[in-house]
C-alpha cells in the first residue's frame, strides 16, 4: 500500500488545469445506460471512482473505450440488472444505476452501496421516491431489490431533504416513465444541472434546471447523446485552500468560479485577494500576512458545501484567532480533526461543531496521519503542505477516488510531494 510524502513550508506557485468533476462524470456515466447506441462524453477525470463505475457497467452487458479524456460507452447489449457488492462496495455513487436500469429494463438489483464513512447517507430518499412511480422495492441481504410491472408511472415525489443522488436517480428514471413526474425540493448542485443537459440532449424533456422544483415529461425512448462533464468545483476549492494556506499564488484554470460563490466569499473574508474570470481563478496570498479566522457552516447548495468543510479547517488551524465550523450535512465528517490535533493543532468537538483555535501560519508541523475518507485526507495534505517538517499520509487510496494526477499537479505548483511504499 502506498503512502503521500510530503515536506512543508513551501509557497504553491504556478498554473494549474482543473479535471472534471466526479460527482458529475458519475451520474452521466449512469444514465448511458437509460438509451442504446454510443454515449461520447468529454472531460472525463480518470479516477478510481470513475473507473469503478465504468466496471460496474461492464458486467452489465455495457462496452466503453476511453481516449485522453474521452470516453465512448455502448449501453446497447445492457442485458444484465444486478450490480453486485463487490463492485460497488467501495462507492456511494454506484446507487445511480438503479434508475436507469430501472427505467430501461424494468428491474434491478443493486447492493447497498460503500463508500466513505462520513455519515448515514440512507438510500431511503431513492427507495421511497421510486415507489412513487409505482416501483416494487425490497430490501433483502443487503440488496435492494426493485422491479416494476410495465412502465414507471409519472408521480409528485418530495424530499423531506434535498438529496443530491437521490435527486439525480428519479430524475433518470422519470425520463422514461409514463406521464408527468415532479421532484419537490430537489437538490440543485452544479452536477444535476450538468445531468439535465445530457438528458435534454438525450431527448428528455425537463423544466426547472438549476431550481428546487423539477418537472419531468416522460417520453417513449432515449438516445444517445454526446456531452461534456463540468469542471470539479470541490477539486479548484480544494487547491485554492492549499494555495492560501501556504501563503503562495497562483491561477486556476478550465474552472468555473460561478459554482463555487460561498468559499470564494468564505476566502476573500480570511483576506487572501480572488480574481473570477470566465473560466478561471487566481489567488493571491502571503505569508507575512495572517490568516482572519472565519466561520463557516455547511448547507445544501448554493450555501457552503460540506465537500471543502474539512479542507476549510485545516485552513483555520493557521488563522490568527478563533472559528467555529458547522457541519450540518453529514454526522461523522469530523474524523479529520484527531489527524489535525496530531499536526499540532488546537480543535474542540462538539456534536455537529467544531472550535478552532488558530495557531497562525507557523502553528502545525508535520506528522505521520492516516486517511480516512476523500476529504479528509485532502484536509490533510494542505495541512502537510503548510506545515514545517515531513508528513505522512496513509490510506491515500482515498485522495485516488476524488483527485486526478495529485501529485504531478502540486508537484507542479513548487510543492515538495510523492508517494512511497508504506
Amino acid at each position: 500500500m502506498e503512502k503521500l510524502v510530503i515536506e512543508g513550508g513551501r509557497e504553491l506557485r504556478g498554473e494549474i488545469r482543473i479535471s472534471g468533476a466526479k460527482n458529475a462524470a458519475l451520474p452521466l456515466i449512469a444514465a448511458s445506460l437509460l438509451a442504446k447506441g454510443v454515449h461520447v462524453l468529454h472531460n472525463v477525470p480518470d479516477l478510481r471512482d470513475t473507473r469503478t463505475i465504468l466496471r460496474l457497467l461492464e458486467s452489465l452487458g455495457v462496452s466503453w473505450e476511453r481516449q485522453d479524456d474521452t470516453l465512448r460507452i455502448d449501453a446497447t447489449d445492457l442485458n444484465y440488472s444486478e450490480a453486485s457488492y463487490e463492485l460497488v462496495k467501495t462507492m456511494r455513487a454506484s446507487v445511480l444505476v438503479l434508475g436507469p436500469l430501472l427505467a430501461r429494463l424494468g428491474q434491478a438489483r443493486v447492493s447497498l452501496p460503500g463508500g466513505c464513512a462520513i455519515g448515514a447517507r440512507p438510500i431511503d430518499f431513492h427507495i421511497l421516491g421510486f415507489e412513487q412511480l409505482g416501483v416494487t422495492c425490497r430490501l433483502e441481504n443487503g440488496y435492494v431489490d426493485a422491479e416494476i410491472d410495465g412502465r414507471l408511472q409519472g408521480n409528485t415525489v418530495y424530499f423531506d431533504l434535498p438529496s443530491v443522488t437521490g435527486t439525480e436517480n428519479l430524475l433518470m428514471a422519470a425520463t422514461l416513465a409514463q406521464g408527468t413526474t415532479v421532484i419537490k425540493n430537489a437538490a440543485r448542485e452544479p452536477e444535476i444541472g450538468n445531468l439535465v443537459d445530457m438528458l435534454t440532449a438525450m431527448g428528455a424533456e425537463i423544466e426547472g434546471r438549476d431550481t428546487d422544483r423539477l418537472t419531468i415529461h416522460g417520453v417513449e425512448q432515449l438516445q444517445a447523446a454526446e456531452s461534456a462533464v463540468i469542471p470539479d468545483r470541490i477539486e479548484t476549492g480544494t487547491y485554492l485552500i492549499a494555495v492560501a494556506a501556504t501563503g503562495g499564488e497562483a491561477t486556476l484554470t478550465h474552472c468555473n468560479p460561478g459554482h463555487l460563490p460561498a468559499l470564494l466569499e468564505k476566502l476573500r473574508a480570511t483576506g487572501v485577494e480572488i480574481s473570477a474570470h470566465e473560466q478561471s481563478l487566481t489567488i493571491r496570498a502571503s505569508c507575512d500576512q495572517p490568516l482572519r479566522a472565519v466561520d463557516i457552516k455547511t448547507m445544501p447548495y448554493p450555501g457552503y458545501p460540506t465537500d471543502l468543510q474539512a479542507q476549510f479547517m485545516a485552513l483555520m488551524t493557521l488563522s490568527d484567532q478563533s472559528a467555529v465550523v458547522n457541519e450540518t450535512i453529514f454526522e461523522n465528517r469530523f474524523m479529520h480533526v484527531a489527524e489535525l490535533k496530531r499536526m499540532g493543532a488546537d480543535i474542540r468537538v462538539d456534536g455537529r461543531t467544531a472550535f478552532v483555535t488558530g495557531l497562525g501560519r507557523d502553528g502545525l508541523t508535520g506528522a505521520p496521519v492516516m486517511a480516512t475518507d476523500l476529504r479528509a485526507s485532502s484536509s490533510l495534505v494542505i495541512a502537510g503542505l503548510a506545515a514545517a517538517g515531513r508528513t505522512d499520509i496513509s490510506r491515500i487510496y482515498h485522495l485516488e477516488r476524488g483527485y486526478e494526477n495529485l501529485v504531478d499537479k502540486l508537484t507542479g505548483l513548487g510543492a515538495r510531494v510523492w508517494k512511497e511504499q508504506e
